[in-house]
């Protein structure tokens, strides 16, 4: 029996003439590349950079008037480097960057549009509807003044306001206020197109019929969805048939909920989420099973039972610290860290205004803050080792802050 097992006969026919030769070949590729050392990117990166982009340039492709309210479709600025829209979680949010008299604002909103807008390399976008909101700075801004074509820069899609399978019921029961509509706008749009697989009830409070914020457009999503999604208008201010009167209470949760397990998603204003979050308790649902949008800029933080008093109307003195160069700017008690420095055109990180992305994350150097208990989404180690986020720290001192900008 042979020592090795193989086909002699293939190697027979084998001789080291072709071999010869490449030594010479190699030697010539390599004096023929280039002197630079070659560069991979991993796929992995690849595909990060297009879901997180750092800014997407953007024009506005279209522009659709609703009253107190506009819907603008962004579409990709190839001229200034991006090619697509990143794709996103149905009721996920962008922030906007906006100059309003020389003061550098960001501002979040929600995206409207679904999911599958947003997919492929050609002819994305997301549609923002943006309603005029009180104080009126940053809606009053883009309602006047965005108009087709114009430019607009915008981060990737951020926040965690979206559907989980995991942690969320099969059966999902929205509370929307006004604008609020948004979030459910995109989950029940992804719905019909098979993007997202959950039940959707949207309980709607308006307060008069003729000023219901896309009332036509969710109307027929609900009709498309064969069943899976449900819309009930609630007016606080008029009785009119076919329609909810009063507020989004425990009872009226409790005859549109599906029978069994279900969450609560909620999206409105401050005032409504404290209402609300009673009403599901009344209900008896755990913690896990309810959850609300963040709410932007925290506002009255000077009416809040355990503020000092005696801080109304003061004026204080804020020391901005960027990479060793420092600023000094007026600061009101009762504003927030944030406010005080887009006053006064320093471009301070941040994206949504509420205590909980953390993208404004800043040490407190010097001084005493007043930060409201509801809206402290800071870490153990931020509390211990001295950091806030500016945007919802009110001062109670002079303060010095260092703040960390990212590159544009």
């Amino acid at each position: 029996m042979s020592k090795y097992q193989y086909d002699k006969k293939v190697l027979k026919g084998l001789t080291p003439f072709p071999f010869l030769g490449e030594v010479k070949a190699r030697n010539a590729a390599i004096e023929a590349a280039p002197a630079t050392l070659p560069r991979s990117v991993y796929n992995a990166n690849i595909l990060a950079k297009r879901l997180h982009p750092a800014v997407q340039h953007c024009r506005i492709a279209a522009v659709v008037d609703h009253g107190d309210a506009k819907s603008f479709t962004l579409v990709p600025d190839p001229e200034k480097g991006t090619t697509e829209m990143a794709f996103f979680r149905a009721s996920q949010y962008v922030s906007v960057a906006l100059n309003i008299d020389g003061a550098p604002v960001c501002k979040p909103y929600t995206i409207r549009s679904a999911p599958k807008d947003a997919l492929g390399s050609e002819n994305t976008s997301y549609t923002l509807t943006v309603k005029r909101t009180e104080p009126a700075y940053a809606s009053a801004h883009i309602l006047a003044n965005w108009k087709e074509g114009d430019a607009v820069d915008i981060s990737g899609p951020l926040g965690d306001f979206y559907y989980q399978d995991l942690r969320d019921a099969k059966q999902v029961v929205a509370l929307a206020g006004g604008s609020g509509i948004t979030p459910f706008y995109s989950m029940a749009a992804a719905i019909v197109d098979g993007t997202e697989d959950f039940e959707l009830t949207i309980l709607y409070g308006s307060r008069r019929s003729d000023g219901i914020l896309l009332k036509e457009e969710i109307e027929a999503l609900a009709e498309k969805s064969g069943g899976r999604v449900k819309v009930v208008h609630v007016l606080s201010d008029e009785e009119k048939e076919g329609y909810e009167h009063g507020f989004l209470t425990a009872e009226l949760i409790q005859k549109y909920a599906p029978e069994g397990d279900y969450s609560v998603f909620m999206c409105g204003p401050k005032a409504m989420y404290r209402f609300c979050e009673g009403e599901c308790k009344k209900l008896g649902l755990p913690k896990r099973r309810y959850r609300m949008e963040m709410s932007g800029d925290y506002m009255g933080a000077v009416n809040n039972p355990d503020y000092p008093k005696e801080q109304i109307g003061k004026s204080y003195s804020l020391t901005v610290d960027i990479r060793g160069e420092k600023t000094v700017i007026p600061c009101k008690a009762d504003e927030s860290l944030l406010w005080a420095m887009e006053r006064a055109g320093i471009k301070a990180p941040a994206h949504c205004r509420s205590g909980e992305c953390g993208w404004c994350h800043s040490r407190l150097v010097k001084g005493q803050v007043y930060i409201p208990a509801e809206a402290d989404g800071r870490r153990l180690g931020d509390k211990k080792f001295g950091w806030i986020h500016p945007c919802v720290s009110f001062p109670l001192s002079d303060v010095e802050l260092s703040i960390f900008p990212t590159a544009d």
